[in-house]
């Protein structure tokens, strides 16, 4: 791997947070990016206005795995509201290295944020405070 990756995202690539799926999952989304082959699932558990629980599973590059790893952390437990305004910059800053010059790494980086947002959408879990 190229010094280009931090520490934290080798850690969360080798050992990633929240890796599995739900069996009784509120919502689920899978995305692809078909540039590199990179897939990722989000599988979320609603109860009410919260996210009680959030998996992924998938297969991709060190930072795809890592931030899907990260925004699981970042997700389980706030509410759906939260999980609907979480943003680009804000899983940019949780990654902490600078991609926003690299298309394609910029692609891998939120393509478990595309799917989150799709999954909850699809679910019609619109987040309102």
């Amino acid at each position: 791997m190229s010094s280009f990756y931090s520490e934290d995202i080798l850690e969360h690539s080798k050992y990633p947070s929240n890796f599995g799926t739900l069996e009784h999952a509120t919502c689920s989304h899978e995305e692809h990016n078909p540039l590199c082959g990179d897939r990722v699932r989000i599988d979320l558990m609603i109860e009410g206005d919260t996210v009680q629980d959030i998996r992924f599973s998938g297969k991709g590059c060190a930072i795809s795995m890592a931030s899907a790893s990260m925004l699981t952390e970042a997700i389980k437990g706030q509410s759906v509201a939260a999980a609907h305004a979480f943003s680009k910059d804000d899983l940019l800053e949780l990654i902490g290295i600078p991609l926003q010059h690299n298309p394609v790494r910029l692609k891998c980086a939120l393509l478990s944020l595309k799917a989150l947002k799709v999954g909850l959408y699809a679910a019609g879990s619109v987040g309102e405070e």
